[in-house]
C-alpha cells in the first residue's frame, strides 16, 4: 500500500472558545457544557436511530449537529467541551470499537477471504489517494476519503482524522459522502448479486468487502438473505480489523513529515506518536474480546459505550458544519467518492470470482 505524502499546515476550523483568558473553574464549566450538549444530541440520534435500525446513528448524530448549528446560534464558550468530545471521547470509541472483533471469527474466513480483505483495503486506499491526487485534492483529503470507503465508514474517517488532523470541512465531507454513497449500494449490491446470480458466500463477500458501514452491510445483507448476511458481517468486521496496520502506516508517514518539515509539530516541538495510543487500545480490546475473558452482559455494555462516545463526538463535528462550508465542497470530492466506491466494489467482485 502506498500513498504520496503532501501535508498542509491550514488551521482547523472548528467550534473554538472565546479568545479571552478564562480560569480554572470557568474553564471546567466550558468542558462540562460542551460535552453535555455533543451527548444530549447524541442520545437523540440514538433515539432515532432505533426507529431505523438500516442508519447508523453516527450519520444522524453529523447530521442532526449540522441542523443544530444552521438553526441555533451555538455559543462559544462552550468550545472547549466540543473539542473534547470529537477528539478525546472519539478515539477512546475507537478503542472500544475494538470489542466487537474476534480473531477467530475473522480466521474462520479462510486465508484466501483473508487475503482477499487485505488486497481490498491496500488496493482500494492506493487507487482512491492516487485519483484524488490526479483530481487535487489535498492529501489529508484523500486520505480520509480513501480510508472510509475502503475501511468502515465513517468510524475510519473519525480514525484517520485522529492520526492525520484534516479540516474540519474535509472531515464533514468524507463522512457525508460515506452517508450518500453508502445509502445508495443497500439496495445497489443486492440488485447485482441477483443479476450475477452468486450464492450466499460469494454475495455475502461482496457486500461485506464493498459497502462502506457495518450498518449498511448489514441492511444489504438482510435484503440477500440470512446465510449471506452472516458471511457478509464478518468479512466487514474484519475490514475493520484493518483500522489498526493502515492507522499504525498513517502515523509513521506523519512523523516522518514531522521530522522532515517540522509543519505538524505540536507546540512544544514533540513529534507525533509512531503509533497512536487510540490505536493500541483497539488491539488491546480485541486481543481481550478474543480472549473470551469478558461475559456477554460486559461486552453488551462495551458495545453501548462504543456507540455513545463515537455518536457524541460525531454530534460534535455536526456542530462544525455550517450551509456555506457544504457549498464549497465542490465537484471533485463527489468524483473521487464515486470512483473509489465503484473502485473497491470491482476488486471485491474480482476476488470473489477467483476465490470461487
Amino acid at each position: 500500500m502506498s500513498a504520496e505524502v503532501e501535508v498542509t499546515s491550514a488551521p482547523q476550523d472548528v467550534v473554538r472558545p472565546e479568545t479571552t483568558s478564562v480560569g480554572p473553574r470557568s474553564r471546567a464549566a466550558a468542558l462540562a457544557a460542551g460535552i453535555a450538549v455533543c451527548a444530549a444530541g447524541a442520545a437523540i440520534a440514538i433515539g432515532f436511530g432505533r426507529l431505523f435500525p438500516a442508519v447508523n446513528p453516527m450519520l444522524i448524530a453529523i447530521a442532526f449537529g449540522a441542523l443544530v448549528a444552521n438553526l441555533i446560534p451555538v455559543p462559544a464558550w462552550i468550545g472547549p467541551g466540543v473539542d473534547f468530545s470529537t477528539k478525546r471521547l472519539l478515539r477512546l470509541g475507537i478503542a472500544v470499537l475494538g470489542l466487537q472483533l474476534v480473531f477467530h471469527d475473522i480466521l474462520a474466513l479462510g486465508w484466501g477471504v483473508i487475503a482477499l480483505v487485505v488486497v481490498i483495503v491496500a488496493a482500494g486506499i492506493t487507487g482512491t489517494m492516487y485519483l484524488g491526487r490526479v483530481l487535487g485534492l489535498s492529501w489529508t483529503q484523500r486520505v480520509l476519503i480513501s480510508c472510509g470507503f475502503s475501511i468502515c465508514g465513517a468510524a475510519a474517517v473519525a480514525a484517520a482524522d485522529g492520526v492525520v488532523d484534516a479540516k474540519r470541512k474535509e472531515v464533514i465531507t468524507s463522512i457525508a459522502l460515506v452517508v450518500v454513497f453508502g445509502t445508495l449500494m443497500i439496495p445497489g449490491i443486492p440488485l447485482l448479486v441477483g443479476v450475477l446470480g452468486m450464492d450466499d458466500l460469494q454475495s455475502g463477500i461482496l457486500a461485506g468487502g464493498s459497502i462502506h458501514e457495518v450498518a449498511q452491510v448489514v441492511a444489504a445483507g438482510g435484503m440477500i438473505g440470512g446465510g449471506a448476511l452472516a458471511v457478509a458481517t464478518v468479512v466487514k468486521l474484519a475490514r475493520v480489523l484493518m483500522l489498526a496496520p493502515v492507522m499504525a502506516y498513517l502515523g509513521v508517514v506523519r512523523r516522518r513529515r514531522s521530522r522532515e518539515t517540522g509543519v505538524h509539530e505540536d507546540t512544544v516541538g514533540r513529534q507525533p506518536p509512531l503509533v497512536p495510543v487510540f490505536v493500541i487500545g483497539f488491539l488491546a480490546a480485541v486481543a481481550v474480546r478474543s480472549s473470551g475473558l469478558l461475559p456477554d452482559v460486559v461486552l453488551e455494555h462495551a458495545a453501548l459505550v462504543q456507540s455513545a462516545l463515537l455518536t457524541t463526538a460525531m454530534f460534535g463535528l455536526g456542530l462544525g458544519v455550517r450551509v456555506g462550508l457544504l457549498r464549497s465542497i465542490g465537484l471533485r470530492p463527489f468524483v473521487l467518492a464515486a470512483a473509489s466506491t465503484l473502485w473497491v466494489v470491482l476488486i471485491t467482485l474480482v476476488g470473489v470470482l477467483v476465490l470461487s
